[in-house]
């Protein structure tokens, strides 16, 4: 028996591959599928199922590639309903792979097709369990992502998800490993774990959600805290249940490298964002004007589903040079299948060419200690609410980077700002998004509050409630 966790830390997402005697199955796989198949061919196995434990909303599932790719049959639990050939399992229905079996819980609650797969080993002893959105570690799926579908209210689904929790997971041996969907920094849950599996009998005595003692109790703690989720999270289920363009074609497309000039006429004809994924000192420093950074060793995925609303949109790539396939393929993850193009030669081929280039003002965490002015220059943290409350710079105003397109019509063009996060990754992103619309007169903080805490800039938890006005 093999079963093998493979963990994507960009996209805090886990699948799993199970082989037994020959014959393997693939739970909840990630798009890009050569990775499971060449697993298979070097064990000499065969690829028999694939199994979804649910229309996933964080990214696209390879279900669809890799069942044309291997012949294998695609498993979805009761109440799903697909544009595309699939079995769809009764609860309790069992799949031989080899020696194992797997047998299908359903447990409603995160949407309503979801649904955990239990393995028997060779001897018929519960194994695990592979858990989807339904438990994580430290936590359990948010109840509010298919309400409108399902025509329910999330204290609906969380009655349901209470139900499942206890009625088909919490029986199961304390014994059993629970392999989950997803882990911290992922958007499904609020309060998981750095870590990526577990025994179910330390997650009866630790985790908030199975410690419930009743079902008001568990509905009003998992339904209390919930940030709204990201804005592509509704275009990614359509995909992943409806279909999608096969990846090979979204990297051919994607990977067609532009010298400058071409780069110039292709953007402004089909009207394409130009989207930078250096580091952000290196964007800093120098980058085509109008283009966002979002760097590619970070939180990527994620942040380009947050902040670029229209999965359709056009994309052209700046990347460090070597990356522009990594690129594409982490765009097409999370549903982005419109990259049209690369800048061939990377940004040293634009300053070559006598293109303009634009900068952003960032400093260091002593040099804003030196110069800042508390309680007279205006101080945005654009951390999430959570960061901020717990600490951040004396008299800064809470900008969560998520809510930008809100925020950004308060700003006075006229009136300097300084601008931070915790490392420099997100307000780097901030940055660039406001450049591209026109605002300039501010400065960003490298390294965040993990170098600002290193100064004697004075820190506090008390929420400041100034405002940034547009004059």
């Amino acid at each position: 028996m093999l079963v093998e966790q493979i963990y994507t830390g960009c996209l805090a997402q886990g699948a799993y591959y199970i082989e037994s005697n020959g014959e393997a199955a693939v739970i909840d796989p990630l798009r890009e599928v050569g990775a499971y198949i060449e697993k298979a061919r070097k064990n000499g196995a065969t690829i028999k199922y694939v199994f979804e434990t649910h229309f996933h909303a964080d990214f696209v599932s390879g279900h669809l590639d890799l069942a044309a790719k291997t012949g294998a049959t695609i498993i979805y639990g009761p109440n799903a309903q697909t544009g595309f050939e699939a079995h769809i399992a009764t609860d309790g229905e069992e799949f031989r792979i080899g020696n194992l079996t797997i047998r299908v819980l359903h447990t409603p609650g995160h949407t309503m097709e979801s649904t955990c797969y239990l393995l028997f080993d060779e001897k018929g002893k519960e194994y695990a369990v592979f858990t989807g959105d339904t438990l994580f570690i430290g936590d359990v799926g948010r109840p509010d992502l298919a309400q409108k579908a399902a025509n329910l209210t999330k204290e609906d689904l969380a009655g349901m998800l209470y139900e499942s929790l206890n009625n088909k997971i919490k029986p199961l041996p304390d014994e059993v490993l629970v392999y989950p969907a997803h882990g911290a920094g992922s958007a499904c849950g609020k309060n998981m774990s750095k870590e990526t599996f577990d025994v179910l009998g330390h997650q009866k005595a630790t985790n908030y959600a199975l410690l419930a003692t009743s079902k008001e109790q568990f509905i009003e703690e998992v339904t209390t805290g919930l940030q709204p989720p990201p804005a592509y999270f509704p275009q990614n289920v359509a995909l992943n249940k409806g279909g999608y363009e096969s990846l090979d074609n979204v990297l051919s497309q994607g990977m067609t490298a532009l010298a400058p000039a071409e780069f110039v006429t292709v953007a402004e004809v089909r009207e394409a964002l130009i989207l930078d994924v250096r580091p952000g000192d290196e964007f800093a420093r120098g980058h085509i004007p109008g283009a966002i950074n979002i760097a590619i060793d970070g939180q990527f995925a994620p942040w380009v589903g947050a902040l670029i609303p229209d999965l359709k949109q056009a994309l052209l790539l700046v990347t460090p040079e070597g990356q522009e396939e990594e690129t594409v393929t982490r765009l097409a993850r999370v549903g982005y299948d419109n990259s049209i193009g690369y800048l061939k030669g990377g940004f040293e081929a634009w300053k070559a060419a006598g293109e303009e280039v634009d900068t952003i003002n960032r400093i260091d965490a002593q040099t804003f200690a030196k110069h800042v002015k508390i309680g007279t220059d205006l101080i945005l943290d654009v951390r999430k609410e959570s960061e901020y409350r717990a600490e951040h710079v004396e008299e800064a105003t809470n900008r969560p980077l998520d809510f930008i397109n809100a925020w950004t019509s308060e700003i006075n063009p006229d009136q300097h700002f300084y601008m931070y996060c915790r490392s420099g990754y997100r307000s780097m992103i901030a940055a660039s998004i406001l450049k591209a619309r026109g605002i300039h007169n501010f400065t960003e903080i490298g390294g965040g509050m993990n170098t600002i805490s290193e100064t004697d800039l004075p820190r506090t938890d008390y929420v400041c409630q100034s405002k940034i006005m547009q004059a």
